[in-house]
């Protein structure tokens, strides 16, 4: 989320946060997760944002935002490992077939380039005035980042040097990856739209119009059944975007100020945190998304990772800090 609207949201959170229930069962019904651990993480009670995990090492990178470090931390002893200095970051992608570790230090508008074995910050480049989400296209092997305030994707090559710019005439939101179509996808907040780049010639190709959403936010692609997810944190409403048509083909409520997407391939749940600090959890059937539960986590409870090998679900939470580790049920 962006400098002003997070600022805004965090004022109004400060001013309710003596109002909001104590249990999740009192804010729209039990979410289907069970609490297997709160690991202690390092660093001061601030924000957190994106984290991303490389399953093949076990490793969950995490983004204390406003502590200024990027966190790795072992899944399998639940320890964390190493810590980047990342100043701002927000925005992190683990790239597997590159090798690499991909963030957004937006506290001084660059992407860095990382080595996940050593840690070691291989090659800052500029990356906008507000450098937040990222995406990898593991064809022509470049890495995009939503440049939010400045209204554009910033295009990198794989080894962190800056290529290209794609204006998008708008906020810059979540970016994704689109495997099957080989585009790439980005929220373009203030149009109320999704863009579709060509990443042959980093170029819109397609503009999609979302009505009923306000400021698209949040992305997820699953390219294997041809469907997007995208967070509309205006209105905290979640729609469904049938990647063949680049149609909108459903609608679901989520918690307000719908944040960070994650999906279970495995499962086919789909995880939906939100500033407030409501979770909303859906099965994908057919094409269609059920919601299991909807419910209050804990008040920084806006951003979530998912392990496809284990199935376990990751929140960051600033209160402590803690990892809350959880294992669907239901």
């Amino acid at each position: 989320m962006g400098r002003t609207s997070r600022l805004v949201w965090a004022a109004a959170l400060a001013m309710s946060a003596a109002a909001l229930p104590a249990t999740a069962a009192t804010v729209g019904g039990r979410l289907p997760l069970r609490t297997i651990t709160n690991v202690d993480l390092p660093g001061p009670s601030n924000r957190f944002d994106y984290a991303s995990i490389d399953p093949t090492t076990g490793t969950l990178w995490i983004a204390h935002m406003d502590a200024g470090q990027l966190l790795a931390f072992d899944v399998r002893h639940r320890r964390v490992v190493r810590a980047v200095d990342a100043p701002g970051v927000h925005g992190v992608i683990a790239v597997t077939r590159a090798r690499r570790v991909y963030a957004s230090a937006t506290d001084e508008h660059a992407l860095l380039t990382i080595d996940p074995r050593t840690g070691r910050v291989l090659r800052r480049a500029p990356a906008g005035e507000y450098p937040d989400g990222l995406a990898y296209d593991p064809v022509d092997r470049k890495v995009y980042v939503s440049d939010e305030s400045g209204g554009v994707e910033a295009v990198f090559s794989r080894d962190g040097r800056r290529v290209a710019t794609v204006p998008l005439g708008g906020e810059a939101g979540n970016v994704k990856w689109d495997p099957r179509a080989r585009r790439i996808l980005v929220d373009v907040q203030t149009r109320n739209e999704v863009a579709a780049i060509d990443p042959r010639s980093d170029r819109v190709v397609r503009r999609v119009r979302l009505a009923g959403c306000d400021h698209p936010h949040g992305l997820y692609v699953d390219a294997p059944r041809r469907l997007a997810f995208v967070a509309c944190d205006g209105n905290a409403r979640l729609v469904t975007l049938d990647l063949g048509s680049l149609r909108p083909i459903g609608m679901q409520s989520v918690g307000e100020r719908p944040d960070v997407l994650a999906f279970d391939p495995g499962l086919r749940r789909l995880y939906v945190a939100a500033e407030s600090g409501e979770v909303a959890v859906f099965s994908e059937r057919g094409r269609r998304l059920v919601k299991l539960g909807q419910a209050l986590l804990a008040n920084e409870a806006h951003t979530v990772a998912v392990d496809p090998r284990t199935h376990l679900v990751y929140f960051p939470l600033e209160s402590g800090p803690v990892l809350r580790v959880m294992r669907p049920a239901g």
